[in-house]
Protein backbone atom coordinates (compact mmCIF):
# COMPACT_ATOMS: atom_id res chain seq x y z
CA UNK A 1 0.00 0.00 0.00
CA UNK A 2 1.22 3.47 -0.91
CA UNK A 3 1.52 5.44 2.36
CA UNK A 4 2.08 8.88 0.82
CA UNK A 5 0.15 10.07 -2.21
CA UNK A 6 1.24 13.13 -4.22
CA UNK A 7 -1.59 15.41 -5.29
CA UNK A 8 -1.55 18.50 -7.47
CA UNK A 9 -1.88 21.69 -5.45
CA UNK A 10 -4.35 23.27 -7.89
CA UNK A 11 -6.65 20.22 -7.68
CA UNK A 12 -6.38 20.10 -3.89
CA UNK A 13 -7.14 23.81 -3.62
CA UNK A 14 -10.22 23.52 -5.82
CA UNK A 15 -11.45 20.48 -3.89
CA UNK A 16 -11.10 22.13 -0.49
CA UNK A 17 -12.87 25.29 -1.70
CA UNK A 18 -15.77 23.21 -3.07
CA UNK A 19 -16.07 21.31 0.22
CA UNK A 20 -16.46 24.56 2.12
CA UNK A 21 -18.89 25.94 -0.46
CA UNK A 22 -21.11 22.89 0.10
CA UNK A 23 -21.12 23.73 3.80
CA UNK A 24 -22.28 27.30 3.20
CA UNK A 25 -18.91 29.06 3.29
CA UNK A 26 -18.72 31.88 0.72
CA UNK A 27 -16.33 31.02 -2.10
CA UNK A 28 -13.87 33.84 -1.38
CA UNK A 29 -13.71 32.77 2.27
CA UNK A 30 -13.20 29.16 1.20
CA UNK A 31 -10.22 30.27 -0.88
CA UNK A 32 -8.66 31.92 2.17
CA UNK A 33 -9.10 28.77 4.27
CA UNK A 34 -7.79 26.52 1.50
CA UNK A 35 -4.72 28.71 1.01
CA UNK A 36 -3.88 28.67 4.73
CA UNK A 37 -4.25 24.88 4.96
CA UNK A 38 -2.29 24.10 1.79
CA UNK A 39 0.41 26.60 2.75
CA UNK A 40 1.01 24.46 5.84
CA UNK A 41 1.36 21.32 3.70
CA UNK A 42 3.67 23.12 1.28
CA UNK A 43 5.88 24.27 4.15
CA UNK A 44 6.10 20.73 5.54
CA UNK A 45 3.82 21.41 8.51
CA UNK A 46 1.59 18.43 7.70
CA UNK A 47 -0.06 18.49 11.14
CA UNK A 48 -1.80 21.80 10.31
CA UNK A 49 -2.56 21.26 6.63
CA UNK A 50 -5.53 19.61 4.94
CA UNK A 51 -5.29 16.90 7.58
CA UNK A 52 -7.37 19.38 9.63
CA UNK A 53 -10.17 19.57 7.05
CA UNK A 54 -12.45 17.17 8.94
CA UNK A 55 -12.12 19.34 12.04
CA UNK A 56 -13.65 22.30 10.22
CA UNK A 57 -16.29 20.21 8.45
CA UNK A 58 -17.42 18.79 11.79
CA UNK A 59 -17.30 22.22 13.43
CA UNK A 60 -19.61 23.73 10.82
CA UNK A 61 -21.97 20.77 10.89
CA UNK A 62 -22.15 20.79 14.67
CA UNK A 63 -23.03 24.46 14.68
CA UNK A 64 -19.99 25.65 16.63
CA UNK A 65 -18.31 27.30 13.62
CA UNK A 66 -20.22 29.92 11.66
CA UNK A 67 -19.67 29.29 7.92
CA UNK A 68 -20.49 32.93 7.15
CA UNK A 69 -17.82 34.88 9.02
CA UNK A 70 -19.04 38.23 10.33
CA UNK A 71 -16.46 40.37 12.10
CA UNK A 72 -17.34 43.16 14.52
CA UNK A 73 -14.83 45.83 15.50
CA UNK A 74 -15.52 46.45 19.19
CA UNK A 75 -12.95 49.20 19.65
CA UNK A 76 -10.57 50.90 17.23
CA UNK A 77 -7.78 53.47 17.38
CA UNK A 78 -5.29 54.45 14.66
CA UNK A 79 -2.89 51.79 15.97
CA UNK A 80 -5.10 49.12 17.58
CA UNK A 81 -8.30 47.09 17.38
CA UNK A 82 -10.43 44.86 19.56
CA UNK A 83 -12.35 42.47 17.32
CA UNK A 84 -15.14 39.92 17.78
CA UNK A 85 -14.92 37.10 15.23
CA UNK A 86 -18.57 36.06 15.53
CA UNK A 87 -17.60 32.37 15.95
CA UNK A 88 -16.59 32.47 12.29
CA UNK A 89 -13.86 30.58 10.47
CA UNK A 90 -10.58 31.34 12.19
CA UNK A 91 -8.57 31.68 8.99
CA UNK A 92 -11.01 34.22 7.57
CA UNK A 93 -11.13 36.22 10.81
CA UNK A 94 -7.34 36.36 11.13
CA UNK A 95 -6.78 37.10 7.43
CA UNK A 96 -9.19 40.03 7.37
CA UNK A 97 -7.93 41.50 10.64
CA UNK A 98 -4.30 41.15 9.58
CA UNK A 99 -5.09 42.96 6.32
CA UNK A 100 -6.49 45.81 8.39
CA UNK A 101 -3.42 45.80 10.67
CA UNK A 102 -1.16 46.03 7.61
CA UNK A 103 -3.19 48.92 6.22
CA UNK A 104 -2.98 50.80 9.52
CA UNK A 105 0.73 50.07 10.01
CA UNK A 106 1.53 51.56 6.61
CA UNK A 107 -0.19 54.78 7.69
CA UNK A 108 0.68 54.91 11.39
CA UNK A 109 3.88 52.79 11.73
CA UNK A 110 2.21 49.95 13.62
CA UNK A 111 -1.05 48.28 14.53
CA UNK A 112 -1.99 45.53 16.96
CA UNK A 113 -5.30 43.68 17.17
CA UNK A 114 -6.65 41.40 19.86
CA UNK A 115 -9.46 39.10 18.73
CA UNK A 116 -12.08 37.10 20.64
CA UNK A 117 -14.77 34.60 19.65
CA UNK A 118 -12.88 33.05 16.73
CA UNK A 119 -11.82 29.50 15.85
CA UNK A 120 -8.67 27.56 15.05
CA UNK A 121 -6.76 29.62 12.46
CA UNK A 122 -4.15 27.18 11.13
CA UNK A 123 -0.44 27.98 11.18
CA UNK A 124 0.45 31.17 13.04
CA UNK A 125 3.18 31.92 10.51
CA UNK A 126 0.71 32.48 7.67
CA UNK A 127 -0.41 35.77 9.18
CA UNK A 128 3.01 37.07 10.25
CA UNK A 129 4.17 36.38 6.69
CA UNK A 130 1.26 38.41 5.31
CA UNK A 131 2.99 41.43 6.83
CA UNK A 132 6.35 40.22 5.56
CA UNK A 133 5.08 40.26 1.98
CA UNK A 134 4.27 43.96 2.43
CA UNK A 135 7.75 44.81 3.72
CA UNK A 136 6.54 44.90 7.32
CA UNK A 137 7.35 42.99 10.50
CA UNK A 138 4.56 40.58 11.41
CA UNK A 139 3.43 39.15 14.73
CA UNK A 140 0.84 36.40 15.16
CA UNK A 141 -0.22 34.38 18.18
CA UNK A 142 -3.30 32.48 19.32
CA UNK A 143 -4.56 30.64 22.33
CA UNK A 144 -5.98 27.16 21.95
CA UNK A 145 -7.78 24.32 23.68
CA UNK A 146 -6.30 23.42 27.10
CA UNK A 147 -3.71 20.79 26.22
CA UNK A 148 -0.63 21.87 28.17
CA UNK A 149 0.25 21.26 31.82
CA UNK A 150 1.59 24.24 33.80
CA UNK A 151 4.86 23.70 35.64
CA UNK A 152 4.22 21.48 38.69
CA UNK A 153 0.63 20.85 37.53
CA UNK A 154 -0.98 17.52 36.64
CA UNK A 155 -3.78 18.47 34.25
CA UNK A 156 -3.87 20.52 31.04
CA UNK A 157 -4.83 24.15 31.67
CA UNK A 158 -3.23 26.18 28.84
CA UNK A 159 -3.14 25.76 25.07
CA UNK A 160 -0.15 25.04 22.87
CA UNK A 161 -0.44 28.80 22.23
CA UNK A 162 1.88 29.36 19.24
CA UNK A 163 3.91 32.49 18.55
CA UNK A 164 5.09 33.66 15.15
CA UNK A 165 7.29 36.65 14.31
CA UNK A 166 8.45 37.43 10.77
CA UNK A 167 11.21 39.94 9.94
CA UNK A 168 12.34 40.80 6.39
CA UNK A 169 15.91 40.34 5.16
CA UNK A 170 17.52 41.63 1.96
CA UNK A 171 19.31 38.77 0.19
CA UNK A 172 18.95 36.07 2.81
CA UNK A 173 15.71 34.26 3.55
CA UNK A 174 13.60 36.22 6.06
CA UNK A 175 13.45 35.25 9.71
CA UNK A 176 10.15 33.45 10.38
CA UNK A 177 9.74 32.09 13.88
CA UNK A 178 6.63 29.91 14.09
CA UNK A 179 6.50 27.75 17.20
CA UNK A 180 4.22 26.25 19.78
CA UNK A 181 4.99 27.15 23.37
CA UNK A 182 4.61 23.48 24.26
CA UNK A 183 7.35 20.96 23.52
CA UNK A 184 5.25 19.92 20.52
CA UNK A 185 1.76 20.84 19.26
CA UNK A 186 -1.10 18.34 19.46
CA UNK A 187 -0.88 17.95 15.68
CA UNK A 188 2.52 16.32 16.10
CA UNK A 189 0.93 13.67 18.31
CA UNK A 190 -1.80 13.20 15.71
CA UNK A 191 0.86 12.61 13.03
CA UNK A 192 2.66 10.04 15.21
CA UNK A 193 -0.65 8.36 16.01
CA UNK A 194 -1.57 8.13 12.30
CA UNK A 195 1.84 6.62 11.59
CA UNK A 196 1.59 4.20 14.52
CA UNK A 197 4.78 5.58 16.09
CA UNK A 198 5.65 6.08 19.76
CA UNK A 199 6.39 9.58 21.03
CA UNK A 200 9.44 10.64 23.09
CA UNK A 201 8.76 10.56 26.83
CA UNK A 202 9.48 14.29 27.26
CA UNK A 203 6.52 15.27 25.07
CA UNK A 204 3.50 14.40 27.21
CA UNK A 205 2.11 12.73 30.32
CA UNK A 206 -0.72 10.27 30.95
CA UNK A 207 -3.76 10.90 33.14
CA UNK A 208 -1.63 10.38 36.26
CA UNK A 209 1.00 12.93 35.26
CA UNK A 210 3.49 10.20 34.31
CA UNK A 211 5.45 10.53 31.04
CA UNK A 212 4.11 8.23 28.31
CA UNK A 213 5.15 7.23 24.79
CA UNK A 214 1.59 6.40 23.69
CA UNK A 215 0.17 9.24 21.52
CA UNK A 216 -3.30 7.63 21.31
CA UNK A 217 -3.57 7.58 25.11
CA UNK A 218 -2.62 11.24 25.41
CA UNK A 219 -5.00 12.29 22.62
CA UNK A 220 -7.85 10.30 24.15
CA UNK A 221 -7.24 11.76 27.60
CA UNK A 222 -7.16 15.28 26.18
CA UNK A 223 -10.38 14.75 24.23
CA UNK A 224 -12.18 13.36 27.27
CA UNK A 225 -10.37 15.69 29.71
CA UNK A 226 -9.28 12.80 31.88
CA UNK A 227 -6.03 14.46 32.96
CA UNK A 228 -2.46 14.74 31.80
CA UNK A 229 -1.46 16.43 28.56
CA UNK A 230 1.38 18.04 26.66
CA UNK A 231 4.39 19.51 28.43
CA UNK A 232 5.51 23.15 28.00
CA UNK A 233 8.78 24.00 26.27
CA UNK A 234 11.52 22.79 28.60
CA UNK A 235 9.52 19.87 29.95
CA UNK A 236 8.09 19.21 33.38
CA UNK A 237 10.72 20.80 35.64
CA UNK A 238 12.21 24.21 36.33
CA UNK A 239 15.63 22.55 36.15
CA UNK A 240 15.16 22.04 32.40
CA UNK A 241 13.41 25.38 31.84
CA UNK A 242 9.82 24.20 31.74
CA UNK A 243 8.69 27.31 33.60
CA UNK A 244 9.86 29.40 30.63
CA UNK A 245 7.63 27.58 28.15
CA UNK A 246 4.80 27.82 30.68
CA UNK A 247 5.39 31.59 30.92
CA UNK A 248 5.32 32.00 27.13
CA UNK A 249 2.04 30.06 26.89
CA UNK A 250 0.52 32.26 29.59
CA UNK A 251 1.75 35.39 27.81
CA UNK A 252 -0.10 34.34 24.65
CA UNK A 253 -3.29 33.75 26.64
CA UNK A 254 -2.97 37.21 28.19
CA UNK A 255 -2.42 39.03 24.87
CA UNK A 256 -5.11 37.02 23.06
CA UNK A 257 -7.76 36.25 25.65
CA UNK A 258 -7.33 38.72 28.50
CA UNK A 259 -6.76 41.79 26.30
CA UNK A 260 -9.83 40.99 24.16
CA UNK A 261 -12.02 40.02 27.12
CA UNK A 262 -12.50 36.69 25.38
CA UNK A 263 -11.63 33.24 26.74
CA UNK A 264 -8.43 31.82 28.17
CA UNK A 265 -7.18 28.60 29.71
CA UNK A 266 -9.89 26.03 30.36
CA UNK A 267 -12.63 28.33 29.01
CA UNK A 268 -11.33 27.91 25.45
CA UNK A 269 -13.44 25.07 24.00
CA UNK A 270 -14.98 25.18 27.49
CA UNK A 271 -18.46 23.81 26.74
CA UNK A 272 -19.19 20.98 24.35
CA UNK A 273 -21.52 22.05 21.57
CA UNK A 274 -20.78 25.74 22.14
CA UNK A 275 -18.49 28.05 20.10
CA UNK A 276 -14.82 27.59 20.96
CA UNK A 277 -14.07 31.28 21.62
CA UNK A 278 -10.48 30.92 20.42
CA UNK A 279 -8.66 34.25 20.70
CA UNK A 280 -5.80 35.69 18.61
CA UNK A 281 -3.33 38.55 18.77
CA UNK A 282 -2.02 39.99 15.50
CA UNK A 283 0.31 42.85 14.70
CA UNK A 284 2.18 44.62 11.94
CA UNK A 285 5.07 47.04 12.41
CA UNK A 286 6.59 49.27 9.74
CA UNK A 287 10.41 49.24 9.61
CA UNK A 288 10.08 53.03 9.22
CA UNK A 289 9.22 53.13 12.93
CA UNK A 290 12.90 52.26 13.46
CA UNK A 291 15.72 52.51 10.89
CA UNK A 292 13.74 51.73 7.75
CA UNK A 293 13.36 48.62 5.60
CA UNK A 294 16.77 49.00 3.92
CA UNK A 295 18.62 49.28 7.22
CA UNK A 296 16.75 46.44 8.92
CA UNK A 297 17.04 44.16 5.88
CA UNK A 298 20.79 44.69 5.62
CA UNK A 299 21.24 44.16 9.36
CA UNK A 300 19.17 40.99 9.16
CA UNK A 301 21.42 39.69 6.36
CA UNK A 302 24.44 40.36 8.57
CA UNK A 303 23.09 38.64 11.66
CA UNK A 304 21.86 35.67 9.62
CA UNK A 305 25.28 35.28 7.94
CA UNK A 306 27.02 35.56 11.31
CA UNK A 307 24.96 32.63 12.56
CA UNK A 308 25.26 30.52 9.41
CA UNK A 309 29.03 31.03 9.31
CA UNK A 310 29.51 30.19 12.98
CA UNK A 311 31.58 27.06 13.83
CA UNK A 312 29.55 23.85 13.48
CA UNK A 313 29.22 21.09 16.04
CA UNK A 314 30.96 17.82 15.27
CA UNK A 315 29.05 15.93 12.58
CA UNK A 316 26.98 18.97 11.60
CA UNK A 317 27.50 20.94 8.40
CA UNK A 318 24.80 23.60 8.62
CA UNK A 319 23.14 26.03 11.01
CA UNK A 320 19.57 26.88 10.11
CA UNK A 321 17.66 30.13 10.56
CA UNK A 322 14.02 29.93 11.66
CA UNK A 323 11.77 29.44 8.64
CA UNK A 324 14.62 28.36 6.36
CA UNK A 325 13.68 24.69 6.24
CA UNK A 326 10.07 25.62 5.53
CA UNK A 327 11.01 27.95 2.68
CA UNK A 328 13.09 25.17 1.11
CA UNK A 329 10.24 22.69 1.52
CA UNK A 330 7.82 25.21 -0.01
CA UNK A 331 10.05 25.55 -3.07
CA UNK A 332 10.27 21.77 -3.37
CA UNK A 333 6.48 21.42 -3.08
CA UNK A 334 5.71 24.03 -5.71
CA UNK A 335 3.24 21.98 -7.75
CA UNK A 336 2.39 18.93 -5.63
CA UNK A 337 2.13 18.03 -1.95
CA UNK A 338 2.29 14.56 -0.38
CA UNK A 339 -0.72 13.44 1.67
CA UNK A 340 -0.62 10.52 4.08
CA UNK A 341 -3.04 7.89 2.82
CA UNK A 342 -5.36 8.27 5.84
CA UNK A 343 -5.65 12.01 5.13
CA UNK A 344 -6.23 11.29 1.43
CA UNK A 345 -8.96 8.76 2.28
CA UNK A 346 -10.63 11.17 4.73
CA UNK A 347 -10.82 13.90 2.08
CA UNK A 348 -12.26 11.38 -0.37
CA UNK A 349 -14.89 10.34 2.19
CA UNK A 350 -15.82 13.99 2.88
CA UNK A 351 -16.17 14.68 -0.84
CA UNK A 352 -18.36 11.62 -1.41
CA UNK A 353 -20.53 12.51 1.57
CA UNK A 354 -21.03 16.11 0.42
CA UNK A 355 -21.40 15.33 -3.26
CA UNK A 356 -18.16 17.08 -4.25
CA UNK A 357 -16.26 15.67 -7.22
CA UNK A 358 -13.08 14.02 -5.96
CA UNK A 359 -10.30 15.14 -8.31
CA UNK A 360 -7.20 14.08 -6.41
Amino acid sequence: MQEWISVKIDDLFETVVEVFEKLGVPKEDGKIIADVLISADRRGIDSHGVARLKRYVDGIRNGVMNPKTEITVVKETPVSMVVDGGAGMGQVVAYRVMKKCIEKAKKNYLCFATIRNSNHYGIAGYYSMMALKEGLIGISMTNAAPLVIPTFGKDAVLGTNPISVAVPAKNEKPFVLDMATSTVPRGKLEVYNRLGKKIPLMWATDENGVPTDDPARVLRNLLERKGGGLLPLGGADELTGGHKGYGLALLVDIFSGVFSSGAWGTDVYGKKGQPANVCHFLGAISPDAFIGLEGISENMDNIIRMLKNAPKAEGKDRIYIHGEKEFEKEKERNEEVPLYYKVYDTIKYICNELGVEFKL
